[in-house]
């Protein structure tokens, strides 16, 4: 039995994408845009012994099978395959009809982690952060562009560009948070200190960042102090769970990105700190990755993105998170989601990826560059068919049901820059 046959067996008239396998036979429509190569039997070893996506990841992070043409397009159509329902012995037939070699076991990627201890310790947390932020600056500038700035975009219109969408990004969440001069920021998961010096130049306001990062943390104090915002802005290479309120009171809070890293259990705990953070009247923006229903399932342990990109991560529903913010502290006073920014988002950093592609392989090695590669496009699909979302929360820290709000805030409009003229916005 050859590879191809292999391949009919399983996907049935269904295959939507052309496959070359290593014993010269090939299946599928030639006129595909795109090819999948397995280059030796480890490919195979590599699905067999981990069904599923896990196997597939572990082959291409590998190199045993390449993926010829846009990334994207390749999960669209693999994402639309009606595969027929196989039994298992009927498959570990087939591929014992190639050899016996098939189905031993291939060694684990090395980019591959699980992390050990208390789920969402302090420790544990660290190493799961580390894993996926301490990279390398410049394989993140490479992928993510001059902002540095590593969560959903918001595009004003569909000929945007990314950075211009990364500082609307920004400046809707200071607008959303009614930042003004003399106003105290907190961005917990601060990244690469983006939100801090947007809020701090545009807002006048005097802004801490924490990151668990130590390169995040590092660029960060390079970046503020090029830019000469060192006596108003800063970022500290911090668990949320260490400030207290004596490094406040704060005005406002920014958590962008940082509430999948958190973990269920631990959401009451994480408002309820904020909320201790902040003075009376004053709001929390919470921009997130959540899933659209809670029919769907969380992230598997034994899953791609959990073992290659995000450690620990755990995605709820917006309802969810509304209700936890709601039962700590919080009034929610707007919600937005996002989701369609996201997938745009996620292709301008896919491109990005492969333009500088020799580069970021260079930085940060094959195996991570072809990670990323898998997760951008993968995430990329998954926005795009509704299976992820992104929502923004507001939340407001009421008092005897006080909350500081206007009749009808305005979201839209841009505020003049603190440090520019209206003449020149």
């Amino acid at each position: 039995m050859q590879i191809a046959d292999l391949v009919e067996r399983i996907a049935g008239d269904a295959l939507p994408v052309r496959v070359e396998a290593y014993d010269s036979s090939a299946t599928g429509p030639e006129d595909s845009p795109v090819t999948v190569r397995l280059r030796s039997p480890r490919a195979l070893r590599y699905m067999v012994t981990a069904p599923g996506e896990l196997g597939v990841a572990r082959a291409y992070v590998s190199g045993e099978l390449e993926i010829d043409g846009d990334m994207h397009t390749a999960l669209t159509l693999l994402a639309g395959m009606d595969v027929p329902a196989l039994h298992v012995r009927d498959v570990l037939a087939a591929l014992g009809a190639l050899g016996p070699r098939i189905l031993g076991r291939a060694p684990v990627p090395p980019e591959e982690i699980r992390t050990r201890g208390r789920l969402h310790s302090k420790l544990r947390d660290a190493e799961a952060i580390s894993h996926h932020y301490d990279v390398s600056n410049e394989f993140y500038r490479i992928v993510l562009g001059p902002t540095m700035a590593y969560t959903c975009a918001v595009f004003p219109d569909g000929s945007s560009d990314l950075e211009t969408a990364q500082d609307e990004k920004f400046d809707l969440v200071c607008r959303k948070l009614d930042l003004r001069p003399g106003m105290r920021l907190l961005d917990v998961g601060c990244g690469w200190g983006g939100m801090v010096m947007h809020a701090t130049r545009h807002y006048g306001v005097t802004a801490l960042g924490v990151t668990l990062s130590a390169q995040q943390a590092e660029w960060a104090r390079d970046a503020i102090r090029s830019a000469g915002l060192a006596d108003r802005a800063e970022v500290r290479h911090l668990d949320y769970r260490d400030v207290t309120p004596g490094d406040g009171p704060f005005d406002a809070i920014s958590s962008i990105g940082l509430t999948e890293h958190i973990g269920a259990d631990q959401l009451p705990g994480y408002f309820d700190h904020l909320c201790s953070l902040l003075q009376p009247e004053g709001r929390l923006l919470n921009h997130a990755i959540m899933r659209p229903t809670t029919r769907r399932s969380r992230l598997s342990s034994r899953g791609f993105m959990n073992r290659y990109v995000f450690p620990d991560a755990e995605l709820l529903t917006v309802g969810e998170i509304a209700q936890v913010m709601q039962d700590h502290g919080f009034e929610i006073r707007h919600e937005e989601n996002l989701r369609e920014h996201y997938a745009r988002t996620l292709g301008f950093w896919g491109a990005n990826l492969m333009a500088g592609w020799d580069a970021a392989v260079a930085e940060a090695g094959a195996g991570r560059a072809r990670v990323w590669r898998l997760y951008m496009a993968a995430s990329q699909v998954l926005f795009d068919t509704n299976r992820m979302q992104l929502h923004q929360l507001l939340g407001v820290k009421t008092t005897n049901g006080h909350s500081g709000f206007p009749w009808r805030p305005d979201w839209d409009s841009r505020r003049v820059s603190a440090e520019e003229p209206a003449s020149t916005r």
